[in-house]
């Protein structure tokens, strides 16, 4: 498994991203499970359920594509649209840290239904993912409509059009039910995979439509036939169940080894997933000090401070004038 070495996670660790290849299928990817971090991020802002769902697999798919960054930089996840749940933002700093929130409108998401599915809580928008390289302070930002679709579906529509890497995304959102001192509680777990089709010859990843040439106008394009090296890995994951994906007893390293065995699967050392929020007092004073004097005195409160919360972790801040920048 773990090229020849024990496998140095525990069976059924969480807050990992755990890289694997198989280089029979010329397949490479990441797989993700995260547990008490997530439920971290998600209980200090007490969202509705269904709002905690949707976030956190957001956060799982943040999680196998910020964690592939070789690079001091941060990776950002954002959707906008006109559903309930108007937007999600979910930044991942290398390497570790996590931090997420979204914005709902409360009565739109209470009259929807129990079993809503992720497409009427976002409704129409789009999905964009952003690349920050710190060195270099470069920046690249790929967008992909949603156009009625989950997260999943809008996130192998991106591979497909803006890194045209033949990809295949799963993932889950389990709800857990615990005593904790007597008391029922819920937990949230995620989990997901990522792979992707890298092979030595690249004319091997094109999947094009062939013109029909002078045939009659409506004759339909052909197809390449996709290599059959992807056809198997693709089929594989995408036969992977949720309870799989989430499943505490099911490590990743057993749960990749259920799917690759056959083909052989190697791990590289998992990565950690942290909950770690980037604000600051300083930060927060850099912010300000770009208002004009009119604008902090309207922000000011009785005391004369004014309060600003970060939306991400939702740390509260009180600051007086001036705002000496510390």
């Amino acid at each position: 498994m773990a090229d020849g070495q024990p496998f140095p996670v525990p069976l059924g660790a969480d807050d990992i991203v755990l890289p694997f290849r198989v280089e029979a299928l010329d397949t490479r990817g990441r797989s993700v499970r995260l547990g008490s971090v997530l439920d971290q991020i998600l209980a200090r802002h007490a969202y509705p359920a269904k709002v905690e769902r949707l976030l956190a697999q957001a956060i799982a798919l943040t999680a196998l594509m910020g964690s592939s960054l070789k690079f001091d930089g941060r990776f950002q996840l954002q959707t906008k649209s006109e559903g309930p749940v108007s937007m999600l933002v979910v930044d991942f700093t290398t390497p570790a840290d996590m931090r997420a929130y979204a914005r709902f409108d409360e009565a739109a998401v209470a009259a929807l239904p129990a079993n809503a599915s992720e497409a009427d809580l976002l409704g129409q928008g789009y999905l964009g993912f952003t690349i920050e390289q710190t060195a270099l302070q470069s920046r690249y930002q790929g967008i992909v409509g949603l156009d009625g679709q989950g997260l999943e579906a809008a996130a192998m529509q991106y591979f497909k059009q803006s890194e045209q890497i033949p990809s295949v995304v799963r993932l889950a959102v389990a709800e857990e039910q615990v005593m904790i001192g007597g008391e029922r509680r819920h937990r949230w777990r995620a989990g997901g995979i990522l792979a992707q089709f890298l092979p030595a010859a690249p004319e091997r990843m094109r999947v094009a439509d062939l013109d029909p040439g002078d045939a009659p106008e409506g004759t339909p394009k052909h197809e390449m036939a996709e290599d059959d090296a992807w056809v198997e890995a693709r089929s594989l994951v995408e036969t992977t169940e949720d309870l799989e994906l989430v499943d505490p007893a099911l490590g990743l390293d057993r749960l990749l080894y259920r799917l690759f065995n056959e083909r052989g699967v190697a791990v590289q050392n998992p990565l950690p997933i942290l909950d770690q929020c980037r604000c600051s007092e300083t930060k927060i004073r850099q912010m300000l000090a770009q208002f004009s004097a009119e604008d902090l005195a309207d922000m000011q409160e009785d005391d004369g401070q004014i309060g600003i919360t970060c939306e991400f972790c939702a740390r509260k801040y009180r600051l007086g004038l001036p705002l000496a920048v510390v």
